[in-house]
């Protein structure tokens, strides 16, 4: 079995690797050669922590396995740690044997970046250059960087509940050499794509704040009852996520859903524009929305490429199990 530990991931993947696997697997989860296991997750009472578990199997890639990890909401005041923890586990899918454990964490980040930034390359419009970010934790800031390599934007203006966070995401916007501006919620009508990026049970992003033409990727914690978007701007858009059963029952759609306002139907796979069977954006001025749910196959294929690129540095372990 091989080992990545979670401090060789940074020196092992990048951007592009994380883009490429995402884009890969989701292709492979619309044309039915990927499939992602039922999810489960729980509070477990203590340390006000959720834990579950997130698995699948892509035959195209050959990758079986799982993350097991959740959200500690007390690691970074109380330990230092950050709050999302997670490891993965890959299997030998012809028998069975534990293939290799790797460190979850940045993964985590850089394959969420990944999941907003494909659906920006494939949604979006091409002259889109104003870039909104409502959210500035953590995330946010891998969501930038991702995103700024998929268009020529000329301003970044951000947004968050906790204003005092916002230098957060504006450093990176100036290590880019993008101009940063700060504004409320009304003023996300100038952008041309919008990242969500929240972990709200209510909507801040409502549907007179977005203009038309502009594509949305909704990236926030998953759960049910989470809402970052108001119910009615998933009316007035063409929906996408990466797993329709997700998106309806704990993503961005399950409201919209739950009301009756839109149906099953009217929600998307992404690796359906990727694959070419869907048209994808009809028009310069239709709203595009990406639910990005979270699927265990985006993990597992990091996981894979990652190991992948230790054995071949010689950085990862191997031991008998």
């Amino acid at each position: 079995m091989w080992i990545v530990p979670e401090r060789e991931i940074a020196n092992l993947m990048t951007r592009d690797v994380a883009f490429d696997a995402v884009e890969t697997v989701f292709a492979a989860m619309a044309s039915g050669e990927a499939y992602n296991f039922p999810v489960i997750r729980e509070a477990i009472g203590h340390e006000d922590a959720l834990y579950g578990f997130k698995g699948g199997f892509d035959r195209a890639g050959l990758t079986l396995g799982l993350k097991a990890g959740g959200y500690w909401p007390n690691n970074l005041a109380r330990r230092g740690l950050i709050n999302h923890q997670s490891t993965v586990f890959l299997f030998d899918p012809d028998t069975g044997m534990v293939r290799a454990m790797v460190g979850g964490n940045l993964l985590t980040a850089l394959r969420t970046a990944a999941a907003s930034s494909v659906s920006i390359k494939h949604l979006a419009r091409e002259d889109a250059k104003v870039l909104g970010i409502a959210g500035a934790g953590h995330q946010a800031k891998y969501q930038l960087s991702a995103a700024l390599e998929q268009r020529s934007f000329d301003k970044v203006i951000g947004w968050n509940y906790h204003p005092e966070m916002l230098p957060n995401i504006e450093k990176v916007a100036a290590e880019a050499g993008v101009p940063f501006e700060v504004v409320d919620l009304p003023g996300m009508a100038e952008a041309d794509v919008i990242i969500t990026i929240t972990s709200a049970f209510s909507p801040s992003l409502m549907a007179d704040h977005v203009s038309p033409g502009t594509h949305v990727a909704c990236m926030g914690t998953d759960t049910k009852g989470k809402q970052e978007v108001d119910a009615a701007l998933l009316v007035k858009a063409a929906v996408f996520t990466d797993e329709v059963a997700q998106s309806i029952s704990i993503g961005e759609a399950q409201h919209a859903f739950g009301e009756g306002l839109i149906a099953e139907s009217d929600v998307a796979q992404l690796g359906a524009v990727i694959n070419g069977t869907h048209p994808g954006r009809g028009s310069a001025d239709q709203i595009t929305l990406f639910d990005g749910t979270g699927v265990g196959l985006q993990d597992l294929a990091v996981a894979a490429s990652v190991v992948n690129l230790a054995i071949a540095q010689g950085v990862a372990i191997e031991v008998d199990f």
